[in-house]
């Protein structure tokens, strides 16, 4: 767990217990709703509590003090993950949560080879291991 005593690890520990959260709500909430307006209503609640959380720790900056790249690289990140939602809530709607969340996990296995591909990050054997068995898993769920 290098790199762990920086508080990464806790706050992706934490993403995970909230993402499983999120799909138990999620599939819930989509039950006689229509996924793209179930996705649009969980937008709406995040944009007010992202903005009262950003002003309440002083996180607040000029949006013209954020560079173009940023805002570039950002909006294509706002699109990937609104593209994310609208598929994980039909998929959710269609299939059970145990199934469902898994599978979508199988992000982890594209992020670590995007990860070398893009941003020259390496994987030592540990790393190649773990992603190979989370890609086995989302096989066997698949099957």
């Amino acid at each position: 767990m290098s790199g762990a005593a920086g508080g990464w690890f806790v706050w992706a520990l934490a993403s995970a217990v909230f993402a499983a959260l999120t799909a138990i709500f999620a599939k819930i909430g989509v039950a006689g709703v229509p996924s793209d307006l179930a996705t649009l209503i969980r937008t709406l609640v995040i944009l007010p509590v992202l903005a009262a959380f950003v002003a309440a720790t002083g996180q607040w900056v000029a949006p013209s003090a954020i560079a173009a790249r940023t805002w570039a690289f950002l909006a294509l990140s706002g699109l990937a993950t609104g593209a994310s939602w609208l598929c994980y809530f039909r998929a959710l709607q269609a299939g059970p949560a145990s199934q469902v969340a898994p599978v979508d996990k199988f992000s982890v296995v594209l992020v670590a080879l995007l990860g070398v591909a893009f941003l020259g990050e390496t994987l030592d054997l540990k790393a190649v291991v773990a992603i190979a068995m989370i890609a086995g898993g989302v096989v066997l769920l698949a099957l």
